[in-house]
């Protein structure tokens, strides 16, 4: 069988990781920059290209125009994290993807951490009633040759942290999918118009209340949880995949799980071809049709900002 092509719209950083690992994966990358071919020549390209899927990897703010013209060629669609940011904007591109709903994926890769399924396990184990998340680091440091300022993250529309970090907002859906947002709260910058350097996100709901914080701030990179059970507290570290149960009158539980950050991508993309090919994906795969709650609480969250102060940093 002739393996599949899909076109990469966005050759930024992640749709150029997005393409390396579809043809790692042994299928063919079409790789398609926006800013080289504008709109409407990326539009023409999807009606004419012979591709069986697309990635699409650019600016939030532009990708309704691109999923609608995927859906009317009926091409599945794996669509990077946050789908939208305007609960109605959400709400259109939901009825876009309806047609080819059940064969593509939300970008939330964090939901392949080797990690998740025995912290799912524990959390219902110990009957958590209050969780915290937090993910952090230096956006000045990210990356080298970056600047935030020339950056997607410095735009007001479809910038700041909540949306750029939000894969913590997802994993606490999937932890705790009956938790609503019910309040956020965020810092700014006076050089940075309605873009959120720091966010933080209280949600609640039948048994458990919660936050999610993000930031372009700490001067270590950090992505931690701490959860508190009937039975056990937990504190989980991410970055180092492990999590603790602390019980009483025992010694603490360690479990580990072998970590490299590109195979939740790899996994990710796998599953992609996976629906293109009309197989199973794998259980962690994000369907657009079953993320969608988790969807509506990354552009609730956003459009519910409340901004409280701003933060003095220096950005090149």
């Amino acid at each position: 069988m002739t393996e599949p092509t899909i076109l990469v719209l966005g050759s930024g950083s992640i749709g150029t990781r997005h393409a390396d690992n579809i043809e790692a994966l042994g299928a063919r990358a079409d790789r398609v920059s926006l800013r080289a071919m504008g709109q409407d020549g990326v539009l023409r390209h999807i009606e004419t290209a012979d591709a069986q899927g697309a990635v699409i990897a650019t600016a939030t703010q532009l990708r309704l125009p691109l999923v609608t013209a995927c859906a009317a060629r009926g091409l599945p669609v794996y669509i990077e994290k946050p789908l939208a940011y305007r609960p109605e904007e959400l709400a259109a591109l939901y009825d876009a993807l309806a047609p080819i709903s059940d064969r593509s994926m939300a970008g939330f890769m964090m939901r392949y951490h080797p990690l998740l399924p025995a912290l799912q396990e524990a959390v219902q184990a110990a009957q958590v009633y209050r969780f915290d998340a937090e993910i952090g680091h230096d956006v000045t440091q990210w990356r080298q040759n970056w600047s935030f300022a020339e950056s997607y993250a410095a735009l007001p529309e479809g910038g700041g942290v909540l949306l750029d970090l939000c894969h913590e907002l997802d994993l606490a859906h999937v932890l705790f999918p009956d938790s609503a947002v019910k309040d956020v709260l965020s810092l700014g910058h006076s050089r940075f118009p309605g873009v959120d350097m720091a966010t933080q996100i209280e949600l609640a709901g039948p048994s458990v209340t919660g936050s999610v914080s993000m930031d372009y701030l700490s001067p270590v990179s950090l992505r931690r949880m701490r959860l508190r059970g009937q039975s056990a507290a937990i504190e989980v570290d991410m970055l180092a995949s492990r999590f603790t149960t602390y019980r009483p009158d025992t010694a603490p539980d360690i479990t580990e799980k072998p970590f490299e950050r590109n195979t939740m991508f790899m996994d990710a993309m796998r599953d992609f071809l996976a629906l293109i090919a009309g197989q199973a994906p794998s259980a962690a795969a994000p369907r657009v049709e079953l993320a969608r709650l988790s969807c509506e609480k990354i552009a609730t969250a956003w459009a519910t900002r409340s901004f409280t102060g701003t933060i003095e940093k220096e950005f090149a």
